[in-house]
């Protein structure tokens, strides 16, 4: 079975922005979250430019840092990057790997803190 279609549809409808990117930091993939997020800085005419683009010198300085940590073992596959207050959330940097382990590229993870409000299965009335 292909899961390929799958997985897309888990990052396509995830709110957290996801931008995945290839090991020449070339952006190869936003989801719908990611496009709305980057909007102010160009959406989805980001991907196929550089990640690099971007930000500013020591940020790509980590970024080029974090990635040469990634590809010196297959165990180095996740790193805190900051804690963005104004949204109440972490930021990661995520590798990506292929079947044999092999660095493929990496993504952008945001894991927010702030509890759902919403109210658990308010569209079923017998749950």
């Amino acid at each position: 079975m292909n899961l390929s279609i799958f997985f897309k549809s888990i990052i396509d409808s995830d709110i957290a922005p996801v931008v995945v990117c290839n090991t020449n930091h070339e952006i190869i993939y936003m989801n719908p979250s990611a496009i709305r997020h980057y909007a102010k800085r160009g959406g989805a005419e980001l991907i196929g430019k550089s990640l690099l683009d971007c930000h500013n010198p020591v940020s790509c300085g980590k970024i080029k840092e974090v990635l040469e940590w990634f590809s010196k073992s297959p165990e180095n596959n996740r790193i805190f990057t900051f804690h963005n207050p104004k949204e109440n959330k972490d930021v990661y940097m995520i590798a990506l790997r292929d079947d044999n382990n092999a660095l493929i590229g990496y993504y952008e993870k945001h894991e927010y803190r702030t509890p759902e409000t919403a109210t658990p299965y308010k569209y079923f009335s017998s749950i």
